[in-house]
């Protein structure tokens, strides 16, 4: 009688280009205190976004779409420039600083739903993080991440191993105001 062999146990420690989306439960660690408590709704779409210009389009309709069927429409406005400006950041700078060592790869979009907080993820292949820059008045550009971080709750970045990284922004339907939180100790 053979025994049964069994694959290896793979062990992932970091996350990479390649497999990134987010695992149940995920939530970018600088913004865990904004977590409701645990009984709070919870889900998470993911779209693959190919390289193409008329993807920022498709990812604006997938993320207006996602948001209406978790009755968070009233979001979908602020959420959809968001989405715009980030997609639309990880083609110009992540595709092209990524296309000289890499063949493109896909941008992930993901939308992760923690009570009414929602979560607003891209990851992309390029080596290059995200900053805010102050364009002069005559720059074609430059204001997108301003953008995201008038709209957002917090915003931010973290690499992915070996390359890439993902960009996330975390919204609310309301004000853009972070809500009251007790004083650490």
């Amino acid at each position: 009688m053979q025994s049964a062999q069994t694959a290896p146990h793979r062990v992932t420690t970091s996350w990479t280009a390649l497999d990134w989306w987010p695992p149940v439960g995920w939530w970018p660690d600088s913004a865990r205190d904004l977590l409701p408590g645990s009984s709070a709704v919870t889900a998470s779409a993911t779209f693959v976004l190919p390289p193409h210009a008329e993807s920022v389009h498709s990812a604006r309709s997938f993320t207006t779409g996602t948001l209406t069927g978790w009755d968070l429409a009233e979001l979908g406005e602020n959420m959809e420039l968001v989405v715009s400006e980030l997609a639309t950041n990880a083609f110009r700078h992540g595709l092209r600083l990524a296309e000289r060592s890499r063949s493109k790869e896909p941008i992930r979009l993901s939308l992760i739903r923690r009570g009414t907080l929602v979560a607003c993820t891209l990851n992309d292949p390029g080596a290059g993080f995200p900053a805010l820059r102050d364009p002069s008045p005559l720059d074609i550009g430059g204001l997108g991440l301003h953008i995201v971080e008038s709209l957002s709750l917090r915003w931010g970045w973290a690499p992915l191993a070996p390359y890439g990284k993902i960009v996330w922004a975390i919204l609310q339907p309301g004000p853009c105001e972070e809500p009251d939180l007790p004083e650490r100790p």
